[in-house]
C-alpha cells in the first residue's frame, strides 16, 4: 500500500499540518511518501507520485471557512490529471483551524467531497482538528521541555552525579501527561483513521478538539494572538507596521 501524504500549509516551518500529518503517519503503515505543496512549482512533483499510489492524505489548515487558494489551484490539475490518467485514489483528509470547535472544518470537508466526485475518486472522510494552532503550541512546548530535562539531567550528572533527578524527571513527566490528554480526542480519531487507509475504506467525517474548557481556550487564545500581533506589527494594524510612501 502506498500513501501520498501532502502538507497544504503555506507556512515553512512549525505549523500544525506537519504535527499532525506527522501523528497521522504514524498510525497509517505501508509506503509513504511525504510532499509539501506551497507554491505551483510543486504540482507536478507532487503529480508525478500519484500513479501507483492507494491514497492521499490532504492535511491542510482553514482558510476563511475553505480550502487555501494555493491547494485549491493544486485540486484542479489534480482533478485533471486523475481523469486523464484514470487514477482512482482514496483520499483522506485531516483539517486544523485556529477556532475551538473541530466542526468549523464541515466546510472544507465538504468542498474535498465534491472534488473528489468530480475527478473519479474515492472520497475517504476525514478528521477536523478544533484548537489546531493551541495543539501545536502544546508540542512546540513539550520538545523545549525535552532539552530541558536533557539539559538538568547533565548539569544533575556534574554537581551530584546523579543520572536521573528527580524534580526534573517529574516535571517532564507532567508536561507529557498534559499533552497526552490535549491531544486525545485528535489520537483517537487519527489512529481510526489510519485503519481506515490502510483498509482503503470509508472513515466518515469525524471533528474533535483540544481538550480543555472553551473559556480557558479563548483565554489563552486572545493572550497568543496579541503577542503574535506585537511581534508581527498588527495589534492596530496600519498603526505598527512600516508605513511605505506612496509615488503619483
Amino acid at each position: 500500500m502506498k500513501t501520498i501524504f501532502i502538507n497544504g500549509s503555506p507556512k515553512q516551518r512549525f505549523c500544525a499540518s506537519a504535527y499532525f500529518l506527522f501523528l497521522q503517519k504514524l498510525f497509517t503503515g505501508g509506503q509513504q511518501v511525504t510532499e509539501k505543496l506551497r507554491t505551483p512549482q510543486d504540482h507536478e512533483r507532487i503529480l508525478a507520485q500519484l500513479p501507483g499510489a492507494d491514497a492521499v492524505v490532504f492535511c491542510l489548515p482553514l482558510y476563511v471557512d475553505s480550502i487555501p487558494s494555493h491547494v485549491l489551484r493544486f485540486m484542479e490539475k489534480m482533478e485533471a490529471f486523475c481523469k486523464e490518467k484514470s487514477l482512482h485514489l482514496h483520499v483522506y483528509v485531516i483539517a486544523n483551524n485556529g477556532f475551538i470547535e473541530g466542526r468549523q472544518n464541515e466546510p472544507l470537508m465538504q468542498a474535498f467531497e465534491h472534488f473528489c466526485t468530480r475527478s473519479g475518486l474515492t472520497w475517504g472522510g476525514g478528521v477536523g482538528i478544533g484548537g489546531g494552532v493551541m495543539l501545536n503550541v502544546t508540542r512546540i512546548l513539550f520538545l523545549v521541555n525535552i532539552g530541558l530535562l536533557v539539559l538538568n539531567t547533565l548539569l544533575s550528572v556534574i554537581r551530584t552525579g546523579i543520572l536521573f533527578p528527580k524534580d526534573a524527571w517529574l516535571s517532564f513527566a507532567e508536561s507529557a501527561g498534559m499533552l497526552l490528554y490535549f491531544n486525545l480526542g485528535v489520537l483517537f480519531f487519527l489512529i481510526r483513521m489510519g485503519v481506515h487507509i490502510r483498509r482503503g475504506t470509508f472513515s466518515g467525517k469525524k471533528y474533535t478538539r483540544i481538550l480543555i474548557p472553551s473559556f480557558v481556550f479563548i483565554l489563552f487564545a486572545d493572550i497568543f494572538f496579541v503577542i503574535i500581533s506585537l511581534f508581527e506589527g498588527g495589534l492596530f494594524r496600519g498603526w505598527l507596521a512600516k508605513k511605505s510612501e506612496l509615488s503619483d
